[in-house]
């Protein structure tokens, strides 16, 4: 019989190193925004604004990031989560109430929209990825 784990369940990257990237990409869509420096899946994301600015880098007529207020937390994620919704395809996977409820949001929560996000925006053509 063979030993080690099935060819087709073989993975090309590690969960590390898939974090990794998606926190950098996460870190180059959003430098150049006041208010948000991603450095984390938890507290980075706490205010809505990194959820805000990722989605202008990619849609900047979708609403006026610069008239954004750092401490109205419930509207930052109701407007990144609709805008997120409505222009990307991504499905509601956080509730604005949860978000705001906690001063510090669950990284795993963070992390899996972040990657749906990104999966809806590779889909749609505007995240070029590398062929395999």
């Amino acid at each position: 019989a063979a030993k080690g784990p099935a060819p087709h369940l073989k993975r090309t990257g590690s969960t590390a190193t898939v974090k990794t990237m998606l926190l950098e990409w996460c870190r180059a869509r959003t430098r150049n925004y006041q208010h948000v420096e991603v450095q984390n899946f938890s507290g980075s994301w706490g205010s809505g604004l990194a959820f805000c600015a990722l989605l202008h880098s990619f849609f900047p007529d979708a609403f006026d990031y610069d008239a954004l207020d750092p401490g109205d937390r419930q509207h930052n994620f109701a407007l990144a989560f609709a805008t997120a919704e409505e222009r990307a395809g991504c499905a509601p996977l956080l509730e604005v109430e949860d978000m705001v409820r906690l001063a510090v949001p669950d990284a795993k929560c963070v992390y899996t929209y972040l990657q749906e996000l990104y999966r809806c925006l590779v889909a749609k053509g505007l995240v070029k990825t590398k062929k395999r």
